[in-house]
């Protein structure tokens, strides 16, 4: 009889022997500096209910809360005695002094100096996994695999990871990995969800063809997929949460989220919450999670109910016919190339005969 997924279900990062639990506890909220985070208790207590319920990944970055959210993900593993049961994870790319070039980007020299700090404020001489942030446009990748390579054998980071990076850079980075000796990319971390999906055209492909796991991140596109924002007369969110704080800043990544077509899905999965007499929350994360390529999704939580309800989306099996709407309200729009790739094109490249294809493509 098959076993209800839990967070001690644990599966390998790509082609590594990594292994992590399905659900990554993000910290994005540890620390109050950006206006709507939590304090260092609050943390530790989030930190505790994930640990304790089987989750063993973390992840964090340099930039967020100013440095605040390692110094307290350390603070807390130095008193707990639980680092080594924690895959922990940081991430480097955005400058740490206005006006100095150097402090930020992917070259060697900032990989450099942003490693030594994360190590510094999570009282540690290791990371388990060092993501680059965001792809900087400049450095070559090269570089960049050399420096964290180097890293890697020197013993301060286990494995590697790319974030908000193109997929041909991703690839790039693999087969120069794979040609020349260098530690090779484990995992992808990229926005993914019911309303952000231009991943599944390249990113996701790529990922389980050379060999890298997909974590995705703001899987219930901050805040918009869990019920508390309301479709308003001029389409702007109505309620309080990060989305309220941040949604006037020009962040990118929040500007798109309040657009007619996202109320469609927003108005979909609610439908389908309501048949299943289950949180949207919980069934917008056990859609993504289950998606193809994912091996483990990064979810946040300001409280530890909120944590524990969204924990509760592993044991959901959304019924097919329930997915399959899920599926089509938001795919993405067959643009070119790939309306070359459709059936009927297929059928004129296979000349009008059929062929199948390897299961890792499905």
């Amino acid at each position: 009889m098959p076993t209800t997924p839990s967070l001690a279900t644990y599966s390998l990062l790509g082609r590594s022997g990594l292994r992590v639990s399905p659900l990554c506890l993000g910290t994005m909220t540890f620390g109050t500096e950006w206006g709507w985070g939590v304090d260092a208790r609050s943390a530790e207590q989030l930190m505790g209910t994930f640990l304790d319920a089987g989750g063993n990944f973390i992840d964090t970055a340099d930039g967020y809360t100013g440095g605040s959210s390692e110094s307290i993900i350390g603070d807390y593993l130095a008193a707990s005695g639980r680092r080594d049961r924690v895959v922990l994870a940081s991430k480097f790319s955005f400058a740490a002094v206005p006006g100095d070039p150097n402090s930020g980007g992917n070259g060697r020299k900032n990989i450099y100096r942003a490693v030594e700090g994360s190590l510094r404020r999570l009282k540690t001489d290791y990371l388990d996994l060092y993501w680059l942030h965001a792809w900087d446009g400049l450095t070559p990748v090269e570089e960049v695999m050399h420096a964290l390579t180097d890293l890697v054998r020197a013993g301060k980071v286990r494995y590697l990871g790319l974030s908000d990076v193109p997929a041909w850079y991703f690839a790039r980075a693999q087969t120069l990995a794979e040609q020349r000796g260098l530690e090779r990319i484990a995992a992808l971390q990229l926005e993914y969800s019911l309303v952000e999906r231009n991943i599944e055209r390249e990113h996701i492909p790529a990922a389980i063809e050379l060999g890298a796991g997909v974590m995705p991140w703001s899987p219930l596109a901050s805040g918009l997929l869990t019920g508390k924002y309301q479709r308003a007369t001029n389409e702007r969110a109505a309620g309080t949460g990060r989305l309220d704080v941040v949604k006037d800043q020009g962040n990118p990544a929040f500007l798109k989220l309040f657009t007619e077509r996202n109320w469609r899905i927003v108005d979909e999965l609610s439908a389908v919450s309501r048949e299943l007499g289950r949180p949207m929350a919980q069934v917008a994360l056990a859609w993504v999670a289950r998606r193809p390529g994912v091996v483990s999704t990064i979810i946040g939580a300001t409280k530890p109910e909120q944590l524990t309800a969204n924990l509760g989306a592993l044991a959901l099996e959304l019924p097919p016919a329930l997915a399959a709407r899920l599926d089509a309200i938001g795919e993405p729009e067959v643009v070119h190339p790939y309306l070359f790739f459709q059936p009927g094109m297929r059928g004129m490249l296979q000349g009008g005969t059929t062929v199948s294809r390897p299961a890792r493509y499905a």
